[in-house]
């Protein structure tokens, strides 16, 4: 069987280590093609994500859904393909904005509260500033460029597997028995109701600030997360801007990431400013995902912010529809335009 993958980022490189393990464990011959426009993997948003592995934070603004199936995420990259770090993640605000700690706390489970003292043998660095702190400690977090050029490379060493970088698979025959179109927002034009998302980021390097592990500071209008990265180095991020400029990062933007930054530490102030970036997140009208299914094209979109979290769950699923001809759970069907029950129509 035939299959073609559109897109290297996070969602069509899980789904083809789906079909890989699902195949060989089913004693399936499969041939797979991965086709990326750019010229590596993870070149599309993925190459501007936070790589936090935390469905229990997330649970805060999202549905429900997202935490059941952002689970899954945990045991695919800490196990499965271990290459996140299992160091979990601090939820911390200002005193003057203690309210927002307390209604992050009612929103989700999972954590533990700590008082200083604990916040300062998790983070020494977070205790002058912060007197208490959630602590969700089965949470983890990965590098998202290096770990997805690590998954594009152990793909390659599959001998049914072909990566084929710098190609625009609308000049491809389809000469495929399986289509999983993965593209994201590049999608837009062929997946009703997508809508594009920009996230801002930038990424800092500061000799003085430690973290082991990411950090979230809450505030009423310009809350912010840190994620610790290698040779010193932060990944700050935080900005939802419903409009779909794909690369043009602002003023404004930057200035609000620094300030926020320098609250959770001073020293952030003086970091030196690596990198900026900015894309656009594929975002369905309700920000949840969707498996669409076209005859045996298969779309996996609309993962929103949560890529690296919700992609192992799509991916699984995926694989089963194309390995068991038949199989459709919880799956939204374009060509039926019905939701039902929404959010069993959720993937």
């Amino acid at each position: 069987m035939r299959i073609r993958v559109i897109g290297a980022g996070a969602a069509g490189l899980t789904a083809a280590y789906e079909l890989v393990s699902r195949a060989r464990a089913a004693g399936r011959d499969l041939a797979i093609e991965i086709v990326e426009k750019s010229d590596g993997p993870g070149k599309g948003c993925s190459f501007f994500a936070g790589g936090m592995i935390a469905p229990w934070c997330e649970a805060e603004s999202t549905e429900p859904i997202v935490a059941g199936l952002g689970a899954e995420a945990l045991e695919f990259w800490t196990r499965e393909v271990p290459l996140a770090e299992r160091r979990g993640s601090v939820v911390v605000a200002l005193e003057r904005d203690r309210g927002e700690l307390v209604q992050f706390s009612r929103r989700t489970s999972r954590f533990v509260t700590v008082d200083r003292a604990g916040l300062a043998a998790l983070e020494p660095d977070l205790a002058e500033n912060f007197s208490t702190a959630l602590y969700f400690e089965e949470e983890a977090h990965l590098e998202p460029r290096s770990a997805l050029a690590a998954l594009a490379e152990k793909l390659a060493a599959e001998p049914n597997v072909t990566l084929r970088y710098g190609v625009d698979a609308e000049t491809l025959p389809d000469n495929w028995d399986w289509l999983l179109d993965c593209r994201g927002y590049a999608a837009k034009p062929k997946l009703s109701g997508l809508r594009g998302v920009k996230g801002e980021m930038m990424i800092v390097r500061s000799r003085d600030v430690r973290l082991a592990r990411p950090v979230r500071m809450l505030h009423p209008r310009h809350p912010v997360y840190v994620v610790p990265r290698a040779d010193g180095t932060f990944m700050v991020g935080a900005t939802m801007i419903e409009n779909e400029e794909r690369a043009r990062v602002t003023a404004r933007s930057i200035v609000e990431l620094v300030n926020s930054a320098f609250a959770i530490h001073p020293a952030f102030g003086e970091a030196e400013v690596v990198e900026t970036g900015s894309d656009v997140r594929p975002s369905f009208w309700d920000n949840l995902p969707r498996i669409v299914r076209d005859g045996r094209r298969l779309f996996l979109n609309g993962l929103y912010r949560h890529g690296f979290l919700l992609s192992p769950a799509l991916a699984s699923r995926a694989a089963r529809i194309v390995l068991e001809d038949g199989y459709f759970p919880e799956v939204m069907d374009e060509n039926r335009g019905q939701w039902g029950d929404a959010r069993r129509e959720v993937v």
